[in-house]
């Protein structure tokens, strides 16, 4: 019984031999040999393998760019490498690079300790993703942030960190890259990548939907719905109790009025971000 057990294993590793030596000469056969330029365009990009660009990853993206005319060349971004990056792998092809704006990534909220205070203690998992399965938030917004940062365990250049004070996580502008990981991560999808025009962006911090008086009462930042910065700019979108600024409107000619005139406090305006130092 034993002798034909072990004489059962000895062939089954026989044939994985076999197996593997001829995978092994099929791939030496038909192995396709790269372009000494794809691997100099490969060899250019940061490495990141975020995804970010649409594609499986950098070596993916670079067979992209590699085989790309000049129109489709133009289309191809790398949000990580930024303007430098697609430059120098322009300089590889002989070809223009398509132009980059500057981007950095915002969170739709400002559900801050003091704004949005607790009304219930949470035992569970001290994750978003699993806290987001069983509850609406410890504050009773059912759109807010859940303050467990799981946001900050996927970014892979520190760009974020949990406020200690308040609760919620921040973005250091200068270190974030846009790759969209926060956006993918985010159970409430709170993050969203934004241009930078001028040093300024401009956004609505909330993603409440409930009506509002009872937005209100689970956090006092939450945007009513009140329609003035429509008024504004008749481009910005008031539906289901919540507006939502288009990166179409500018930051520059509306960012401060539209922040001074929210009567809630909802609305972010950021400025002095010229200093970024990820150029996209």
């Amino acid at each position: 019984m034993i002798s034909a057990l072990f004489s059962n294993i000895l062939v089954l590793c026989g044939l994985a031999v076999i197996a593997a030596i001829l995978l092994y000469i099929t791939s030496q056969k038909f192995k396709m040999e790269k372009s000494p330029i794809e691997e100099a365009i490969y060899n250019a990009l940061p490495h990141a393998n975020c995804g970010a660009c649409g594609k499986a990853g950098c070596q993916d993206f670079a067979s992209a760019c590699y085989k790309a005319d000049q129109e489709e060349f133009e289309t191809l971004k790398c949000p990580v490498g930024g303007s430098n990056v697609m430059a120098k792998i322009a300089d590889i092809k002989g070809m223009k690079a398509g132009t980059m704006q500057k981007t950095c990534a915002v969170l739709r909220c400002n559900g801050t300790c003091k704004n949005a205070p607790d009304k219930m203690e949470y035992t569970g998992l001290k994750s978003c993703r699993a806290a987001h399965t069983v509850m609406s938030g410890r504050s009773g917004c059912p759109n807010g942030c859940l303050r467990f940062g799981d946001c900050v365990k996927v970014c892979q250049f520190g760009a974020l960190s949990l406020n200690k004070e308040t609760g919620i996580p921040i973005i250091d502008y200068t270190k974030c890259t846009s790759c969209g990981k926060c956006v993918q991560r985010c159970p409430r999808g709170l993050f969203e990548i934004r241009p930078i025009e001028e040093g300024k962006q401009v956004y609505v911090a909330c993603r409440n939907q409930q009506k509002g008086a009872v937005a209100r009462k689970n956090c006092t930042a939450a945007c009513i719905a009140c329609g003035k910065c429509a008024k504004i700019n008749p481009l910005i979108i008031v539906e289901n109790n919540l507006a939502y600024i288009p990166t179409t409107v500018s930051a520059v000619a509306d960012g401060e009025k539209l922040a001074a005139e929210c009567p809630v406090k909802a609305i972010q305006y950021r400025q002095n971000m010229q200093e970024n130092k990820h150029e996209n």
